[in-house]
């Protein structure tokens, strides 16, 4: 038998260059599908982060109403929106405002729940927390 003969009998290895397209073919179509779903993570993350520290406030307020009750020394007396942030441990993170909101007379007493905001300074998105009163 000659060398030519031989090659014939001996089994090919590898792959086609048609299923080498084809697979990159496939991981294009991959890509193009996957790729969009990461590259606008970041407002989702900030609405996430938005979200916590209004329940931070919301968590804070409660904690505070349910210390002060116990004991009138503990906790701070919230008769404003504004004055939950300093029941929150830390004070509100940088880049977050709480709304001003003109409260009448009497609005927020003990025991009161009243709806406040929270603003996102770079998006200027809004959340609203729930301000617990008590003197």
């Amino acid at each position: 038998m000659n060398a030519k003969s031989l090659q014939a009998l001996r089994p090919q290895s590898g792959f086609t260059l048609i299923e080498l397209v084809m697979v990159i073919v496939i991981l294009a179509v991959l890509a193009a599908v996957a790729i969009p779903k990461f590259v606008d993570l970041g407002a989702d993350a900030k609405t996430a982060a938005l979200a916590g520290v209004a329940g931070s406030l919301t968590s804070a307020a409660s904690v505070n109403y349910a210390a002060r009750k116990v004991n009138i020394n503990n906790g701070v007396v919230v008769t404003d929106c504004d004055h939950v942030k300093n029941a929150l441990q830390g004070g509100v993170p940088n880049g977050y405002n709480i709304t001003p909101r003109t409260i009448t007379a009497g609005e927020i007493t003990a025991a009161t729940a009243i709806a406040c905001s929270v603003t996102q300074t770079s998006t200027g998105v809004i959340a609203t927390f729930t301000a617990v009163g008590i003197n």
